[in-house]
């Protein structure tokens, strides 16, 4: 069976790193995208080759940026003709503590135009080659109880940018039904960057003695829900928000 390709955003380091290795070992093609991540994405696409021989290839560009979006594409199917599977991972965020007047303009606009803009950018561009094979698989990462629109105080630009993009995510679930492409969304709890690239095991064996769900949350994690998600026979789940915060009121937790 012809292998299948993945286009991971942000996928030189943390849960894309991870979600790399995941899929590489299933048998996928990976294309990983990086925006500044350069040595990590090269040294990561010989890992998957040498370890799993899955074929990699390393595309720089950065999502916000419509120019860059077409270029990624472009040498992704010169390389591999298709696209079956987008990991849209990558998402701009600024740490400060800012109030919506605090932000500006530039601020507010890379914002949305990485975590919501270019999305569209890349399924316009990815989803006519899906629908040409009928079958594809777009991923998107959101945040806890993104579906309800929930406030999030001084994180105004993201929190807007991906409750548009939980909305967004459905919308392609609904309207590329007909051509076997299913969309999902997929939110994290609070995956610290020293977590997103550790193991289910690292953490288990960290937080042992703890209650199942009290232990951190790891790249792995995500790795496993997309890698279920992007599976052949999970046609029938399409349009959902899935949690994977351990039970954890990540928003609560944040605005302490």
């Amino acid at each position: 069976m012809k292998k299948k390709t993945v286009l991971i955003t942000g996928g030189a380091t943390g849960i894309g790193k991870k979600t790399a290795i995941y899929l590489a070992e299933k048998g996928y093609r990976i294309a990983i995208n990086y925006r500044n991540s350069k040595s990590e994405a090269i040294s990561l696409a010989r890992y998957v080759n040498d370890c799993y021989g899955a074929g990699s290839i390393v595309v720089q560009g950065d999502i916000a940026c419509q120019e860059d979006c077409i270029r990624i594409v472009n040498e992704t199917l010169s390389a591999y003709e298709t696209v079956d599977v987008l990991v849209h991972n990558a998402g701009p965020y600024i740490h400060d503590r800012k109030k919506l007047t605090d932000y500006s303009i530039e601020e507010w606009n890379y914002l949305l135009n990485g975590n919501l803009t270019s999305v569209f950018y890349l399924t316009k561009l990815i989803i006519p080659v899906m629908r040409k094979q009928n079958w594809g698989r777009i991923i998107t990462l959101g945040y806890d109880r993104v579906e309800s629109a929930p406030g999030w105080m001084y994180r105004s630009a993201f929190a807007a940018a991906k409750t548009g993009l939980a909305s967004l995510t459905r919308t392609i679930a609904m309207e590329e039904a007909e051509f076997g492409i299913t969309a999902n969304m997929i939110s994290p709890g609070d995956i610290t960057n020293d977590w997103k690239e550790k193991s289910i095991n690292e953490s288990k064996a960290a937080f042992a003695g703890n209650k199942p769900n009290e232990r951190e949350g790891t790249g792995e994690d995500i790795a496993r829900v997309i890698g279920f998600l992007v599976d052949e026979n999970s046609d029938l789940i399409t349009g959902s928000i899935i949690p994977v915060t351990g039970g954890v009121d990540v928003l609560r937790k944040a605005f302490k």
